[in-house]
């Protein structure tokens, strides 16, 4: 593997940063005081081309490798991961979904103003009671003629409230996963409704909602593959999105690194910097180091992935040790910070509750360490 970015990938990383710092960091306390980012900085971002990462020009798209697509996800995360999470869950989960499953049709219906950030994308997986356990879900959908009607709940959706199209997944015959089928449901659709959550630790800016769907009738055309076949789809956007939301845990990691050197460099006690104190020193090279052991391992993700090789497992050991290492390096960087750490005048409070979500969705750390740990042994740790 090649560790050296072309000069378009450094070209992109520096027009992303540029960007952000410009359109989102200056903002980034007010939106998440009022927990909502400014929903004209959606467009600007398709101007970027941050929702067209990836998606092939003919459908929109800037088209791009996933490394590039990954040091998309670190600027955003260093930025706001409020921001990462918006592209993640549009332009990841649902457009790489519909590019890899849709329909020729689908795909020139959807993908190009999911590209634009024109339309923005939610994913309903998640349900009350079912979150891990996602191949039981009970959300139903039931063959009606030439249509089908949907019925059922669905919990923690980013973009739930802002979103034009959801990507749903329900079962269509018996249990387990392979009884569930996805659809593109426009959430204008009769009997769809979202219901946003308030009051959450972190990921304050973005929209997440619960959905409801009653008798919500779509046609035979919105089903996204076959029958019996959304588990698949949605477990391969998962695999990707698990190296998204590393990606992103590198940004917090790296704004951890860089907040707590301005700060330590410039606060003096005792008649001189505290970086000049060795075990403020030792908190920062913690830091130091999980953000070069987090990046390299995603950058080993978007290798495989650029080059079509497997990387189920490389995501699983990506998303574990980068989100695990975004909590620590917060709490590092609010202890270098000591009291100015706690109020959001500075962002390390801020990293510490962004960070604090990534070990718990697309896949609890338990469950991606009970995914390594069948790959090693070659045993399963489910029931």
């Amino acid at each position: 593997m090649d560790l050296s970015l072309s000069d378009e990938q450094e070209g992109f990383r520096a027009l992303a940063r540029d960007f952000l710092e410009r359109e989102a960091v200056p903002h980034r306390v007010e939106w998440d005081r009022r927990e909502a980012v400014d929903l004209a900085i959606i467009p600007a971002m398709g101007e970027i081309g941050f929702f067209g990462l990836t998606i092939p020009e003919e459908y929109g798209g800037i088209g791009g490798d996933y490394l590039t697509y990954a040091l998309a996800m670190e600027e955003l995360g260093r930025a706001d991961s409020a921001l990462r999470g918006i592209v993640s869950v549009s332009n990841g989960l649902v457009g790489k979904s519909i590019l890899a499953a849709g329909t020729e049709e689908q795909k020139q219906e959807w993908l190009p103003r999911i590209a634009s950030g024109e339309v923005l994308g939610c994913f309903g997986l998640t349900e009350p009671d079912i979150g891990s356990d996602a191949g039981n879900l009970t959300s139903r959908a039931v063959r009606d003629g030439d249509d089908y009607v949907i019925n059922g709940r669905k919990l923690f959706i980013t973009n739930g409230t802002w979103a034009q199209v959801a990507l749903i997944l329900a079962r269509t015959g018996g249990p387990g996963a392979r009884g569930v089928t996805a659809f593109l449901v426009p959430t204008d659709t009769p009997g769809f409704e979202a219901r946003e959550i308030k009051g959450k630790l972190g990921l304050r800016g973005q929209a997440t909602a619960e959905l409801f769907l009653d008798d919500v009738r779509v046609p035979a055309s919105a089903r996204l593959g076959e029958e019996g076949q959304g588990f698949k789809i949605a477990m391969a956007s998962l695999d990707k999105g698990r190296v998204s939301v590393a990606a992103g845990c590198v940004g917090i990691i790296q704004g951890c690194l860089e907040s707590s050197v301005s700060y330590a460099t410039t606060r003096t006690q005792f008649g001189k910097p505290i970086a000049a104190f060795q075990l403020v020193q030792d908190m920062i090279a913690d830091i130091s180091l999980d953000a070069d052991a987090a990046r390299l391992l995603v950058w080993r993700c978007a290798d495989l992935i650029d080059r079509g090789l497997p990387f189920r497992m490389p995501a699983a050991k990506a998303k574990l040790f980068a989100s695990e290492a975004a909590v620590r390096a917060a709490n590092n960087a609010i202890q270098v910070h000591g009291g100015s750490g706690y109020v959001d005048e500075y962002p390390a409070q801020k990293y510490l509750r962004d960070a604090r979500v990534m070990t718990l969705y697309e896949g609890t750390s338990q469950v991606q360490k009970l995914l390594i740990g069948r790959a090693e042994t070659g045993i399963s740790a489910f029931v």
